[in-house]
């Protein structure tokens, strides 16, 4: 009698995955803290980045809360971790500032979960560090666009436009710290008062000294400032304003800000330039935007002059 043995066969079929597709090119990054700069970090749908502070954080702004994800927690103080939240492209900003008063922004960009090979590194780590000597705020060189009359020569060696710690801006800087007493405005609904110094002009640029103080005896953090132009549309009625509101905001070219974080009665100095329009509408009014940090949407506004006294500066 015969015996017929029947083996059985197994067919192992791949298994789907989690997150299936192509990897993308993975990154990790050493970053020195510059607040005048601006940190890309590329994201991707399905991935966890990490960004990692020299110093506990103590608040983390996300500009586009429907489009990222950005999670901080007490029990890891020096860690921030970011996602997409959905499969689009999307864009928006992060600002996470520590104890110290340091500040960093980041730009976060998702190419989203579009099919083929990626090509754009994803960011797993970013490591900020901070430099040797670094102090928060205005520091001994600046990336600049535009020189000022009568600053030092640009030193161009390492292929950009510094200019050293004597330039204009630094002036307006060192005069807005040497005012013993500025005049304090209270604004209703806000910790901090503001003071606003000189307002000055070379070329097409502006730059406005001010000072902010807090009066409160608790801490409080401020974000760096901004530059908004805004103003009424018009109705098709002669000399009638409608209730449409236009506004803009204007890049800032350069900014010194002596700390972020005001203890109990502090007073910090700042300085910011940005390029003036060449016209505006009758209607629309310049405003220095400064904001707590834990009431970004609630910004203090104060009138600039359009028209600002021409600078003019001693070597």
């Amino acid at each position: 009698m015969k015996l017929h043995w029947f083996l059985p066969i197994v067919v192992l079929l791949p298994s789907p995955l989690r997150g299936s597709g192509p990897v993308p090119p993975a990154r990790i990054a050493t970053v020195v803290i510059n607040p005048s700069e601006v940190t890309p970090l590329h994201l991707r749908p399905e991935f966890d980045s990490v960004i990692r502070m020299p110093e506990e954080i103590t608040s983390v702004i996300l500009g586009s809360p429907e489009s990222f994800k950005a999670e901080h927690n007490e029990g890891e103080p020096t860690y921030v971790y970011v996602k997409p939240i959905t499969r689009d492209p999307a864009v928006s900003n992060l600002l996470i500032a520590t104890k110290s008063g340091a500040h960093v922004t980041l730009e976060l960009i998702s190419d989203g979960a579009a099919g083929g090979s990626p090509t754009q590194a994803v960011d797993f780590l970013i490591e900020y560090r901070t430099s040797h000597g670094f102090l928060v705020g205005p520091s001994p060189t600046v990336v600049s666009t535009a020189a000022p009359p009568h600053s030092t020569k640009p030193d161009i060696s390492n292929g950009t436009a510094n200019i050293a710690s004597s330039s204009a801006v630094d002036e307006e800087y060192a005069q807005q710290m040497l005012i013993n007493a500025p005049l304090w405005t209270h604004w209703e609904g806000n910790q901090i008062e503001t003071s606003i110094g000189e307002v000055r002009q070379w070329n097409n640029q502006v730059a406005v000294s001010y000072s902010v103080l807090n009066p409160s005896d608790q801490p409080v953090e401020i974000v760096p400032p901004q530059i908004q132009i805004a103003g009424r549309k018009l109705t098709k009625k002669k000399n009638k304003e409608g209730k449409g509101i236009t506004s803009d905001q204007l890049e800032i070219r350069e900014y010194r800000l002596s700390k972020t974080r005001l203890e109990a009665g502090e007073r910090v100095d700042g300085v910011a330039v940005f390029d003036r329009p060449n016209f505006k509408q009758s209607t629309e009014k310049l405003f220095l935007q400064i904001a707590q940090a834990d009431q970004v949407d609630h910004p203090i506004l104060i009138r600039l002059p359009f028209t600002p006294v021409v600078a003019t500066y001693s070597r």
